[in-house]
This record gives structure tokens, C-alpha cells and sequence, in this order.
């Protein structure tokens, strides 16, 4: 399975919970999350895509923990199972 196929599932399961799935692209920073998810009552996470068994790349590492020590949400999603449970947890954090 391709990457852009769990990226489109999690824009449509983002979706059917009421919330926005944005592209994140970030010209003056390299490695930023694919994703940004925003979801009713102010629930917000950034999610790195990932194809089945791939990694983040240590640029991307560096900035998911940048981020993290700042205190937001990051997930990295490969596989269609963890979607409904990343939007879980962003739901109840």
C-alpha cells in the first residue's frame, strides 16, 4: 500500500468526525508533519504520513520532537489500522 492511500483515508475518517485534515507545507522549514488535524472542540495534532513499514527520515525526527517539547501532539501513521486510534487520542487530549 502506498503512503497517499492511508494519507486519503485519514483525511476522510478526519472528515467524518467533523474536523479538518490540512496539507502542511512549510517553505521556511524543512520536515515539518504532513498533516495538521483539527477536530471539534479545539482537538489539534500534527501526523506525519508514512508508507507501511517506513520511517521518519532524522530531519523529520528532529522536528516531531521539536514540536513534542513544545507540548503538541505528533503521530506518525503507516498503516490504515492506527488511524481511528490517533483520532482518538487527539479527541480526548
Amino acid at each position: 500500500m502506498r503512503e497517499n492511500k492511508i494519507e486519503s483515508a485519514f483525511v476522510k475518517a478526519t472528515k467524518n468526525r467533523r474536523g479538518l485534515c490540512l496539507k502542511f507545507v512549510s517553505p521556511s522549514m524543512a520536515g515539518v508533519p504532513d498533516r495538521l488535524v483539527l477536530l471539534p472542540d479545539g482537538h489539534f495534532a500534527f501526523v506525519e504520513m508514512k508508507a507501511p513499514g517506513k520511517h521518519p527520515r532524522p530531519l523529520q525526527i528532529n522536528r516531531i520532537n521539536q514540536l513534542r517539547q513544545l507540548g503538541f501532539l505528533v503521530y506518525c501513521c503507516d498503516n490504515l489500522n492506527q488511524i481511528g486510534g490517533i483520532l482518538d487520542e487527539i479527541q480526548s487530549s
